[in-house]
């Protein structure tokens, strides 16, 4: 087979760091689980006990991993949702949720940055989310903790959000509406999942707007921190 010859350089893949090593995550995509925690969804007006997961997307190069965020252009109400995140090592389509945590390479804390304005705007005209959702530099993310350092899957414990040292958001991951075994068993049925995927798990309630300068800290039991800077 003759050697392909791109017109123009490939853009390089998406990684993030992997925590206490030197090696690297490839990133292949990016989905995220709207809604899955109870106080978030009612902030949102909407009734958590009516509604199965549903899902969204972010690009790959979306990711933020030098801690710096940049306010996006087209909007003034930019918010901040801090997430679990679970990196696959393996995949499938119609994943059992028996079968889900095998997958799972790792865990890390991660930011959902949403152009909340664009979003209002979409869901009233009945048109999509990629504008709030899929914009540059939507989805910070912190480096990935192996399962193997773990001493388990992480199914409770604190997850936190404090925006320039005060406390904004606090919830647990045991408040999860839908689980993450049981959330890539759903999104299994949507899509083939692969190695490489991220899943941004859902957000607890206080979510808020951001503004230049503001400094955020996330920070998950166990998983460690993630510290972003507003610009």
């Amino acid at each position: 087979m003759p050697q392909q010859r791109y017109i123009f350089p490939p853009a390089p893949r998406p990684v993030v760091p992997v925590a206490g090593s030197d090696t690297l995550f490839p990133v292949r995509r990016i989905y995220c689980v709207g809604r899955n925690y109870a106080d978030h969804a009612r902030e949102m007006g909407h009734d958590p006990d009516r509604e199965p997961p549903f899902f969204f997307q972010k690009n790959p190069d979306n990711l933020v991993l030098d801690g710096v965020f940049d306010y996006p252009p087209l909007s003034g109400d930019v918010h901040f949702e801090v997430e679990l995140v679970v990196a696959l090592a393996g995949g499938g389509r119609d994943i059992p949720v028996a079968a889900a945590e095998a997958l799972i390479f790792g865990y890390a804390v991660g930011l959902d940055m949403t152009r909340r304005d664009l979003q209002a705007a979409a869901k009233k005209a009945g048109r999509p989310w990629e504008a709030a959702k899929a914009f540059e530099g939507s989805a910070p993310c912190g480096p990935i903790v192996p399962v193997s350092a773990l001493p388990g899957h992480p199914r409770a414990g604190a997850i936190t959000l404090r925006q320039n040292g005060d406390l904004r958001q606090r919830g647990d991951l045991a408040d999860m509406i839908w689980s993450v075994p049981e959330a890539i068993s759903a999104l299994s049925s949507l899509f083939e999942l692969a190695a490489g995927d991220l899943v941004f798990t859902g957000t607890p309630a206080g979510v808020g707007a951001v503004a230049s300068g503001d400094l955020l800290h996330a920070e998950i039991a166990g998983l460690g921190d993630l510290d972003i800077e507003i610009r």
